[in-house]
């Protein structure tokens, strides 16, 4: 099982196929002619469409944008007054996707900031009208970072609010033996990885869902 989340199944890769094939929502990644821009999984950004909806999320955070997937998945979900405060360390990245973004519709729910994350989060809390007012935030960014953002991030997230943390399982070396051929990226954020997943599990102020979606995503709902 180790194996088949650290190397690719050719089976995964025609299922992949198939889900783009029958979701409407996600047809719109054909208009760009670069598969490269769907780096979410075509699983994980179904589900977190419909997450989004079922929760009825409105004023939403995504921090680590890259090319705007998993980004064009949560405009689609929430309403049209939504919101979406966007970060990444890369707008270059950000508008190769944005005009498959604004072809659908919904570019006028993103508040994009290039830049670190940490930076935006401190203004915020410092904020305490910022405290409890987002419905959801979705991290998909710098591993090592990952505790340091949830500190931040659960004084933003409202009380039965979500924050979703994505690669969680990490190409399966969460679960991997000590000497099991990784590559050197992913053998050297697996401690961050590890360390957030045992403090998630422990914090008090939240309640946990890992999920084996995409690369794992953990959710986090704030109960106090």
């Amino acid at each position: 099982m180790v194996g088949l989340l650290i190397d690719p199944d050719p089976v995964s890769v025609s299922e992949l196929d198939y889900v783009i094939k029958i979701l409407p929502i996600f047809d719109l990644i054909g208009m760009s002619g670069n598969r490269n821009l769907m780096t979410t999984s075509a699983d994980e950004g179904q589900f977190l469409n419909m997450l989004l909806k079922l929760i009825n999320a409105k004023n939403t955070m995504e921090i680590g944008v890259y090319t705007g997937y998993s980004l064009l998945a949560t405009a689609l979900a929430i309403p049209d007054d939504g919101k979406i405060l966007a970060m990444d360390v890369n707008r270059e990245n950000y508008e190769l996707g944005l005009p498959v973004i604004q072809k659908a519709g919904v570019a006028h729910k993103i508040d994009f900031k290039e830049g670190p994350a940490l930076p935006v989060l401190d203004q915020l809390v410092e904020d305490e009208k910022n405290h409890g007012s987002f419905d959801f935030i979705f991290v998909d960014a710098d591993k090592d970072n990952y505790l340091n953002y949830h500190k931040r991030l659960i004084e933003l997230v409202k009380v039965g609010g979500l924050i979703g943390y994505d690669n969680t399982l990490w190409n399966g070396s969460v679960v991997a033996p000590p000497d099991a051929p990784l590559r050197k990226y992913v053998r050297y954020y697996r401690d961050f990885v590890m360390e957030l997943n045992k403090a998630l599990a422990v914090d008090p102020r939240i309640e946990i869902c890992m999920l084996p979606v995409g690369d794992g995503i953990t959710l986090c709902r704030r109960v106090k």
